[in-house]
């Protein structure tokens, strides 16, 4: 799959299959391990088996994740995994339909919560986890004055940037790497 490969949501049922939090999940993993098993998924999502199942039917009707058959020993085992690594909607794309402009709020928020509670989580883990990490988790925060042009400019170099260290070529090394959490937003506010 190419780094670049960014796919523009705009139906609203692709919001919706999306926006359950266990496949959300799910997507996450995938995009985090790679092809997997739904063996593999339940195990990595503390799930049933055949919850996940369900799941990845939603996603597969959806078009956010694909089998993939080759990866398969034999008949009875079935892989899956995504169809676009990244994905990007547009509130305003769903603004002519009521119905479809909340099914795009909800998801929007459902995301936003998906990044608090990972967020949380770390604040949450005991501190011998912490300690482990010294003081690199981070947060920070400003108030910019930017015109909508600079926040997109901004927006722009950010994505660069996470990208440019979300497609390194990872040294052999032998350093213990573990999956980080970044999250970034710019949006206009009022102090």
């Amino acid at each position: 799959m190419d780094s670049l490969d960014v796919r523009q949501i705009t139906d609203s049922r692709v919001l919706a299959a999306m926006s359950h939090p266990l496949r959300r999940r799910l997507m996450d993993v995938l995009k985090v391990h790679g092809p997997s098993t739904v063996g593999l998924l339940a195990e990595r999502t503390d799930q049933a088996p055949a919850n996940v199942s369900h799941h990845l039917k939603v996603l597969a009707a959806a078009d956010l994740v694909t089998e993939a058959p080759e990866l398969a020993r034999d008949r009875r085992e079935r892989w899956w995994r995504l169809v676009s690594r990244k994905l990007r909607w547009s509130n305003a794309d769903f603004d002519a339909d009521p119905a479809d402009r909340a099914v795009a709020d909800a998801a929007t928020s459902l995301n936003l919560d998906r990044h608090v509670a990972l967020a949380r989580a770390w604040h949450a883990a005991d501190e011998s986890t912490q300690a482990t990490w010294n003081d690199a988790p981070f947060s920070t925060d400003h108030w910019l004055h930017l015109t909508p042009e600079e926040l997109a400019e901004l927006s722009r170099e950010m994505v660069d940037l996470l990208r440019r260290w979300a497609d390194r070529d990872l040294p052999d090394d032998d350093a213990d790497r573990r999956t980080v959490f970044v999250f970034v937003h710019g949006v206009p506010a009022r102090p």
